[in-house]
C-alpha cells in the first residue's frame, strides 16, 4: 500500500508539471494569450496537485523551510512574469512584421491620440470617436449621448496598420450624412463596434456593403462598446418610418458584459421602465457634441499626462514592483459573472425592440456575431445556446455567422486582422454582410 501512494504521488507530480506546461504553452504561446480565462481552471487545479504532491515528499521536519521555498518560487515566478510582460511581450510585434511582409508599407505605431494631434495641427475639425460607454459613470450627467460628434472627420481605430476614420453624420454615426433624407430604408442596424465598422473604412463595413449589394439605403447607428440597452435606447431615439429591416447586430464576447454595465445608469434604466421615455437626442446635438468635445479634450490630457509620467526611471519601476503588467492582464482576462438576471434583462430588451420595430412597420433580425477565440482553442458555447433560446422564443429570425459564414471557411482566422486578436478584417465585414443581405432576401 505505501509502495502505491509513494508511486502515485510521483506520478502526480510529474503528470501534472507536465499537463501545466502544455496549457501555459498552448495558452500563452500558441494562442498568444487570446482564451486565457479558459486555462484558469486548469491552471489552479494543477499547481494545486502539484503543490500537495510536493509537501507530501517532506517530512514535519522539513516543511517550515520547504514552505518558505514555495513563497519565494511563487514570487520569483510572479516577477519573471511581469519582466516578460513588461520587456518582451509587445502586442503589436507580429502585426508590425506582417504587415510589413504583406504591404510592404511600415504599420503606423502611433497611439489614437498621437494621429488625432497630427490630423488637427492641419484641420480643427478631426476629432476622436467617444463611445455612450464613456458616459456611463458620470454621476453629473443626466443626457446621455449615444453618438460622437456630428458632421466630424472621425479617428476611429487601428487594427490592419493603418487608422481607419469616417465624416460622421448630423447625429455622431457612420454614414454618409444624405442617407438621412431617404424617404425609404432598407436597412437600419444597431449593434456596437462590429456594427460601427471598427477598425476599417467606409465602404468595407457592413452598412457600406449592405447599401452595395441591394443598391439601397442603409443606415448604421452601431457605436463601439454599446450593449443591449445602448442599441435599445438607440432604436427608441432615432428609429424613424419607412425602414424596411431593423437588424440587431449582436457580439457574443462582451454584449452581456456591457448590458451588467448599463444596467447600473438610471437614465438608461429608464428607457426600460418606462416605454414613453426618450431624451429627444435628435434634437439636442449641440449639447452632445459639447459634452463629448470635453471628454476628448480631458481624454488627451490625461493620456499627456500619462505619457510623461510612463516615461519617468521612478514610476517605472514602482509600476513593475506593483506587478501592473500582471494585474491588468489578469483582469481583462477575468469576464464578468453572467447572472440568470441579465438573461431576464436582455430578453425584455430584446421583446421590447422587437415590438417597437412592429410597431413601426419594420421587419427584426438578429445577428449573432462570433469572436476570435472561439476558433484557436476549445469554445464553450453555453452563453451561445441561452441567448438563441430566447431568440427563438421571442419568435425572431436568427442570423447564425458562426454557421453562414465562419464555418464554410477553412481557415475561419483570414476574416481576422493577420489571424490575430481583434475585429474582423475587410474580407470578414464583407463575407458577413453578404451573409446577412441572402439570409433576408430569402425570408
Amino acid at each position: 500500500m505505501k509502495k502505491i501512494i509513494k508511486y502515485f504521488k510521483h506520478i502526480s507530480f510529474v503528470l501534472s508539471s507536465l499537463l501545466l506546461f502544455y496549457f501555459i504553452y498552448e495558452s500563452e504561446i500558441y494562442l498568444r494569450g487570446t482564451n486565457r480565462e479558459y486555462y484558469f481552471s486548469y491552471y489552479f487545479v494543477l499547481s494545486a496537485i502539484i503543490l500537495f504532491s510536493s509537501i507530501s515528499f517532506v517530512s514535519k521536519e522539513n516543511l517550515k523551510s520547504y514552505l518558505k521555498i514555495i513563497f519565494i518560487s511563487i514570487i520569483f515566478t510572479l516577477y519573471v512574469t511581469e519582466s516578460y510582460l513588461t520587456f518582451f511581450n509587445d502586442p503589436l510585434k507580429n502585426r508590425i512584421i506582417i504587415y510589413k511582409k504583406k504591404t510592404g508599407n511600415s504599420y503606423d505605431t502611433r497611439t489614437i491620440f498621437e494621429i488625432y494631434e497630427d490630423l488637427y495641427k492641419k484641420d480643427k475639425t478631426v476629432v476622436i470617436d467617444v463611445p455612450p460607454a464613456y458616459h456611463l459613470d458620470k454621476k453629473n450627467n443626466t443626457l446621455i449621448p449615444l453618438a460622437g460628434i456630428s458632421n466630424s472627420k472621425t479617428v476611429n481605430c487601428n487594427e490592419n496598420g493603418y487608422y481607419s476614420m469616417y465624416q460622421s453624420d448630423r447625429f455622431g454615426f457612420n454614414n454618409p450624412d444624405n442617407e438621412w433624407d431617404k424617404k425609404n430604408i432598407e436597412f437600419f442596424l444597431v449593434g456596437d463596434s462590429y456594427a460601427q465598422g471598427e477598425c476599417v473604412n467606409r465602404p468595407n463595413d457592413m452598412t457600406s456593403v449592405l447599401r452595395k449589394l441591394s443598391k439601397k439605403s442603409a443606415l448604421n447607428l452601431g457605436y463601439a462598446s454599446s450593449g443591449p440597452l445602448v442599441e435599445y435606447a438607440t432604436l427608441r431615439e432615432y428609429l424613424r418610418p419607412n425602414v424596411k429591416n431593423v437588424i440587431w447586430i449582436y457580439f457574443e464576447y462582451n454584449d452581456l458584459n456591457d448590458l451588467n454595465r448599463e444596467l447600473k445608469n438610471k437614465t438608461l434604466n429608464k428607457y426600460l421602465q418606462n416605454l414613453s421615455f426618450i431624451q429627444n437626442l435628435k434634437f439636442k446635438q449641440n449639447e452632445i457634441n459639447e459634452i463629448n468635445r470635453t471628454v476628448v479634450r480631458q481624454q488627451k490630457e490625461m493620456r499627456r499626462d500619462q505619457s510623461v509620467k510612463n516615461k519617468n526611471i521612478k514610476h517605472k519601476i514602482l509600476k513593475f514592483i506593483r506587478l501592473n503588467k500582471l494585474k491588468n492582464n489578469i483582469q481583462k482576462e477575468i469576464p464578468l459573472k453572467k447572472k440568470s438576471d441579465t438573461f431576464d434583462d436582455f430578453h425584455k430588451i430584446l421583446k421590447n425592440a422587437k415590438d417597437l420595430s412592429n410597431k413601426n412597420k419594420s421587419n427584426f433580425y438578429f445577428v449573432y456575431l462570433p469572436e476570435f477565440s472561439r476558433y484557436k482553442s476549445k469554445y464553450n458555447n453555453d452563453t451561445y445556446k441561452k441567448i438563441k433560446t430566447i431568440v427563438g422564443k421571442l419568435n425572431i429570425p436568427f442570423i447564425d455567422i458562426d454557421k453562414e459564414v465562419f464555418k464554410k471557411e477553412s481557415n475561419p482566422l483570414e476574416l481576422f486582422p493577420f489571424e490575430l486578436p481583434g475585429h474582423y478584417n475587410v474580407k470578414g465585414y464583407k463575407k458577413v454582410s453578404e451573409a446577412i443581405y441572402n439570409f433576408i432576401l430569402d425570408q
